[in-house]
């Protein structure tokens, strides 16, 4: 064996640790504007002859000033939201891979110049989607929002770093894989695998795509993509650097490696199929939202097995919390993963998460993840490696203190805000007296101002915690000096290290009986009445029971047999994640198709009523208003009828939301068995919708919605639609064959229509010229994007219904509830 001496290459932990500082703050920053912006109606605000106009403006501005459209919530979050995931969790999480693989593997990362590479082209991603975004150019699916090209950028930067990745593993010189390698394998391939299937799409322009899933499928896949973003982005790759460099900055080893064990293919297995619970109480079938619910509640033992063994191995070290701000971090952490995969469980349940979903307690529990997990995870590992990386001592324990317990403060503000508020406003709209709704929708956002108020007061701490960061670690730099670690290793031989081979693993116990197991676990939970399947499900689960108890070492050693050699392990790992998508979205995508629907039938936007919705779409309105009446009686009565799984069949993509600051718009188009005419009116007239959007406070002083007059200033790209409608029906939407000049005219005359009803009730629209004819002013205002949203509103809710095998109509579903005569109602015209 040959001994050599390595260097490391740590220059590039050192790019990504600071990275991922800068865009924190950023990321921060715009979620305290973002927070801010709820609050455009408080009494203080609202009443303030100096606040308010300034208040409006950084909201998207007014009728009298157009603001800065740029910075509206819909369009601000998604920036917030993909600082927050991938440009400062995915810099942190680059930089303690790199750090921590370089080390576990004994050798040099493989190649600098793909680790450069990916560098680079990360930050290039972060900077696009920093200018897309703003600008509206998004697919309008959360935390997949990138347009198309971006996309892609993302797909080889991703591929370049997991090439990377793998090629050290084949290079290493450690035979055996450690915990948090594990961790790392399952974060690069399910998020490869989460990412391609979640932005198939089909593009228009060199900005805009439709996806190729619509309706239900989109809204499955959407959530297996959304919730497993959180699993194997947001918690696997950390828990990887948790168990590294825990036991490290407490200098206590792990507390179990079984636990361990355990932990890990629990949580890979069983994460991936808690997808459906975003969508309880929804069109989505029942059976789905059965599955997602009970293994989001099974996924408490494993996730709290992953807590207890971080918090257990700083036995004998508790007292290093009085004296070192590093393992203040790594507790607090810890901790907060303990409690919000306690309560994700608990927001699963479907009686419990009828009262939290579409409300602001869920961004509570997400916020408690990001900034108690991620965010002082993030914290420790900066103050743990920048006086290593630059080989002094951190330049202050007092600011670290300081910065720990403001950030600390400003979660507990945050997380108790958002619980007052959320709680509070599902009770409120739930509310009801003598067969009654009380409440209307703008009332219960008015009552939770100043909870949203301390929200943001919450969050702002924790962003001067960052800021004291970013200082104290700066002046650490300041004083040391980079050096790239060096270590003496022994040179091991490729057949020396991956020394055992796929046959040998197959043939060795338990990999038989676990198989047969999760088979017929997958035949049973697509076919929960099969006795057959139940019988082999208890079969093998006996099976498994007793060869364990029989040789609970040849487990232990069938598992140190498949860590000696990266390829099965990532084998078995792909397959262990992939088993519970393929599950849920292959069935669905069989069934949820327009011939087999059996209630309602959306029917096909005409070509202004799909640029509107892509201007719906570009606005991020879906940020606030959910399009999906859920099966609850509230619901039912405050919206109108539940939605019906054939009434989205045609959305790409979906619009079901999953967060109410405004009220749900399923019905805002009149819930009409209707469609033929272009000028129907739904629960509101055009020249309501003209008057909402340029501005909102006009219609109601309470109302915290944005203004968006600058729609009225934006022409409506008309010249686009014929290649959209063309993508549309590849995607098997039943568009009539249309020349592209039909479609530009179908486009305008169903806009002048519109126009025309707004100015035959306010013959002078603001912006028009004194000189111009009524006429001139029609014709202007048809050309407008403001006219294509109005058109889209009016179409929400309008549906057919399938004919049978006889031509007659088919039965419509019965009512959510059993009994007819306790429907509640509402208490007026306009409670929602």
């Amino acid at each position: 064996m040959n001994q050599t001496t390595i260097t490391y290459n740590d220059k590039c932990v050192r790019y990504f640790l600071w990275a991922s500082i800068i865009w924190g703050l950023v990321g921060m920053l715009a979620g305290v504007l973002a927070a801010l912006q709820m609050n455009i109606s408080l009494d203080i605000v609202r009443d303030s002859a100096t606040l308010r106009p300034i208040v409006e403006f950084l909201s998207g501005g007014t009728l009298e000033s157009e603001g800065i459209p740029y910075i509206t919530f819909g369009r601000l979050r998604p920036v917030h939201t993909n600082a927050a995931i991938f440009a400062f969790v995915g810099n942190m999480m680059f930089a303690g891979i790199y750090y921590s693989t370089q080390r576990l593997c004994r050798c040099r990362v493989a190649s600098d110049k793909l680790t450069w590479t990916h560098f680079w082209l990360w930050q290039i991603i972060i900077v696009a989607a920093a200018i897309t975004l703003p600008l509206g150019l998004t697919q309008g699916k959360e935390y997949a929002e990138l347009i198309w090209p971006i996309d892609l950028l993302v797909a080889v930067t991703w591929l370049i770093f997991g090439y990377n990745f793998f090629w050290t593993l084949i290079k290493r010189n450690e035979q055996s894989l450690y915990v948090s390698l594990w961790f790392y394998i399952a974060t690069i391939i399910t998020i490869t695998m989460l990412y391609v299937v979640n932005n198939l799409q089909i593009p228009t322009s060199l900005t805009h795509s439709y996806p190729i899933f619509g309706g239900v499928q989109d809204a499955l896949v959407q959530w297996w993509y959304g919730h497993n973003a959180v699993a194997f982005f947001l918690t696997t790759p950390i828990l990887g650097i948790m168990y590294y460099f825990l036991p490290k900055a407490a200098n206590r080893p792990v507390y179990s490696y079984r636990l361990s064990i355990i932990h890990f293919w629990a949580l890979v297995f069983i994460y991936i199929w808690a997808g459906p619970h975003h969508l309880l109480n929804t069109a989505l079938p029942e059976w789905l939202q059965i599955l997602g619910m009970l293994f989001s509640v099974i996924l408490w033992a494993p996730s709290w097995g992953g807590m207890l063994n971080g918090l257990l191995t700083l036995r004998g070290a508790w007292d290093k919390l009085q004296t070192d701000p590093v393992i203040k971090f790594y507790a607090a952490a810890v901790t907060f993963y303990g409690m919000a995969t306690f309560e994700g469980p608990l927001l699963s349940i479907k009686s419990v998460n009828a009262l939290s979903h579409y409300t602001d307690w869920t961004i509570g529990h997400v916020h408690s993840g990001t900034l108690g997990w991620n965010g002082f995870m993030a914290a420790g590992l900066f103050y743990w490696m920048v006086p290593r990386l630059w080989k002094t001592e951190l330049y202050s324990k007092a600011l670290a203190n300081a910065h720990f317990w403001i950030g600390f403060i400003g979660i507990l503000l945050y997380i108790s805000a958002l619980w007052i508020a959320g709680i509070g406003q599902s009770l409120a709209l739930n509310e009801t007296a003598n067969g009654y709704v009380v409440k209307q929708f703008v009332e219960t956002l008015d009552a939770i101002q100043w909870p949203l108020f301390a929200r943001s007061i919450g969050g702002s701490f924790y962003l001067l915690g960052f800021v004291l960061l970013a200082y104290n670690l700066f002046m650490t730099c300041k004083k040391g000096k980079a050096v790239d670690a060096q270590v003496e290793v022994v040179v091991r031989n490729r057949d020396e290290v991956d020394r055992v081979t796929i046959g040998t693993i197959v043939k060795q116990d338990p990999f038989a009986a676990v198989l047969g197991f999760i088979l017929a676990l997958v035949f049973w939970v697509t076919s929960p009445g099969n006795w057959f399947a139940l019988a082999g499900l208890i079969f093998f689960g006996v099976l498994c029971f007793v060869r364990f108890k029989r040789n609970a070492q040849s487990w232990t050693d069938w598992h140190e047999t498949i860590t000696a050699n990266y390829l099965p392990f990532t084998i078995i790992t792909f397959f262990a994640a992939a088993i519970g998508g393929a599950v849920q979205i292959i069935p669905n995508t069989l069934t949820a198709k327009a011939e087999i629907i059996d209630d309602r039938l959306q029917l096909v936007y005409t070509p202004l009523e799909l640029a509107g919705r892509d201007i719906y779409i570009a606005e991020g309105c879906y940020n606030c208003h959910s399009q999906m009446i859920r099966m609850l009686e509230t619901d039912y009565v405050r919206y109108g009828d539940y939605s019906r799984l054939g009434e989205s069949l045609y959305d790409h993509p979906f619009q079901w939301g999953s967060k109410r600051t405004g009220p749900d718009l399923a019905r805002e188009g009149g819930d009409l068995v209707d469609g033929s005419d272009v000028m129907r009116q739904g629960v509101r007239d055009n020249f309501w919708h003209y008057r909402h959007f340029m501005n909102p406070r006009d219609l109601d002083v309470k109302s915290n919605m944005p203004s968006y007059s600058s729609l009225a200033s934006l022409e409506t790209d008309f010249k686009a639609l014929p290649e959209k409608i063309r993508v549309q029906s590849l995607l098997n939407i039943p568009y009539p064959t249309m020349t592209p000049h039909e479609i530009e005219q179908h486009a305008q005359d169903q806009a002048l229509e519109i126009s025309k009803s707004i100015v035959n009730q306010n013959p002078y629209i603001s912006w028009a010229g004194e000189d111009m004819s009524r006429q001139e002013i029609e014709a202007t205002l048809a050309q407008k994007e403001i006219i294509a949203l109005i058109a889209y509103m009016q179409k929400l809710g309008v549906y057919s219904i399938p004919l049978d095998e006889d031509g007659n109509p088919k039965a419509p579903a019965p009512a959510p509830w059993e009994d007819p005569d306790r429907q509640l109602k509402n208490n007026s015209p306009t409670a929602n």
